[in-house]
């Protein structure tokens, strides 16, 4: 079973630098993703290997938390201490918090709805 972690615990891990890896395909990422989130799209997680440390946990969002439970679960295989934010980043909007725009991780934030990532 791959841990995961409530969006609660993952927001106060998010203020406190936690390292987010994002698996949604570049599309997605690029309407609205976790201030700060890594772009890795699930297929191509094995090219950003090298880019992960593994001396912290890595939390891995997805939209709602299917394909970040299959990255965790691989990442967790590595050796990585990987876990899945449980309900995505429809979630974490959901909820009002901020996302990013874009192609790059940043950390400004704009207002974004879940319906727009959708």
């Amino acid at each position: 079973m791959v841990p995961e972690i409530d969006q609660q615990r993952f927001a106060e891990a998010h203020a406190a630098g936690a390292l987010v890896v994002d698996v949604r395909n570049s599309g997605e990422y690029r309407t609205g993703h976790v201030p700060g989130a890594r772009s890795a799209p699930l297929p191509d997680l094995p090219l950003a290997l090298a880019e992960l440390p593994r001396d912290r946990p890595v939390h891995v969002i997805c939209q709602s938390g299917g394909r970040s439970a299959q990255a965790a679960s691989l990442l967790r295989d590595l050796g990585y201490d990987a876990r899945s934010v449980s309900g995505g980043t429809a979630a974490w909007l959901d909820a009002g918090r901020p996302a990013v725009t874009g192609d790059e991780p940043g950390t400004g934030a704009v207002p974004t709805t879940s319906e727009e990532t959708r």
